[in-house]
């Protein structure tokens, strides 16, 4: 037969939106990774408070050639009321994580912060009426024994800083849920934007009092953490738009391997054979 009549490979099929929701968060696991790599280096050489109106400041700043692009018609909304709470909620998980990521070892942190999936699972439930089977709180559950197993609760003594990751965790969860809210009718450059446009000010008049001079080695540090933080909420925003958000929560557990690794390559931070035990539990609770 001539290879000329075999018959012509049909158009490949697009992924499901479930398979591009889950791909898009484990990309903003990626780029949230590098900003706790970059909050981590920061904290530990300007204020907390003055770090969050940086990342705040500078995502801002990137986030303005693609409204240029785009046109800035995306901002018109009629949910104000609705942006305004979730840009008070974000402030609040900033300040919270921000200050205790100055503490805590890289890892731990994000290990700790892996209580927010399962804040965020009965938020959706009882704000969003999603409905949440068996499966689903099965993988949740388990990527949470996965964090535990990291943490061994019990072992280690508990600080202000982990109390404020929990707090942190706890109010991310309800950002979450607000953010799914406006996926609905918002696009997503719009709530990007308008997080970032309103926490902005009030971060600034937060870190006032306490603020300190930027020295030169660190100002590629910061407009590192500005990029991470506008890709890694670009990301997760538009999977939220795909998928409910206690299945985005779930795959948000790949955040600790991506982070181990770089606390590894860049802080020398060698995680001990818990953390890695914890995270194949995740990797698997994800997939």
């Amino acid at each position: 037969m001539n290879s000329d009549s075999r018959a012509a490979p049909g158009p490949r099929r697009a992924p499901t939106a479930p398979v591009q929701g889950a791909l898009l968060m484990l990309a903003a696991c990626v780029a949230f990774g590098g900003m706790g790599v970059t909050v981590r280096h920061l904290t530990q050489n300007l204020p907390p408070f003055e770090v969050v109106f940086f990342r705040n400041l500078l995502s801002l700043a990137w986030m303005m050639p693609v409204l240029a692009h785009q046109g800035f018609a995306v901002l018109r909304t009629s949910h104000f009321g609705l942006y305004a709470w979730r840009s008070a909620i974000a402030l609040a998980t900033m300040l919270c994580w921000f200050t205790a990521m100055r503490s805590l070892p890289l890892a731990e942190a994000t290990a700790l912060s892996f209580t927010q999936p399962l804040f965020a699972t009965v938020l959706a439930v009882v704000m969003l009426h999603e409905i949440v089977r068996r499966r689903r709180w099965t993988a949740t559950v388990i990527g949470f024994v996965g964090a535990m197993i990291i943490l061994r609760p019990g072992v280690a003594t508990i600080t202000f800083a982990h109390v404020l990751l929990l707090a942190s965790s706890l109010i991310g969860a309800l950002n979450a849920v607000t953010v799914k809210q406006l996926t609905r009718t918002e696009h997503p450059n719009a709530i990007v934007t308008y997080m970032t446009l309103l926490i902005t000010p009030f971060s600034l008049a937060i870190a006032l009092p306490g603020w300190e001079a930027v020295p030169l080695g660190l100002w590629p540090w910061l407009i590192a953490m500005g990029f991470f933080g506008m890709l890694g909420h670009q990301l997760s925003t538009r999977a939220f738009g795909l998928i409910d958000a206690s299945l985005v929560s779930a795959f948000d557990f790949m955040r600790l391997p991506f982070s181990a690794l770089l606390a590894w390559l860049i802080f020398s931070e060698v995680p001990d054979k818990w953390t890695w035990i914890g995270g194949v539990v995740i990797a698997g609770a994800s997939i």
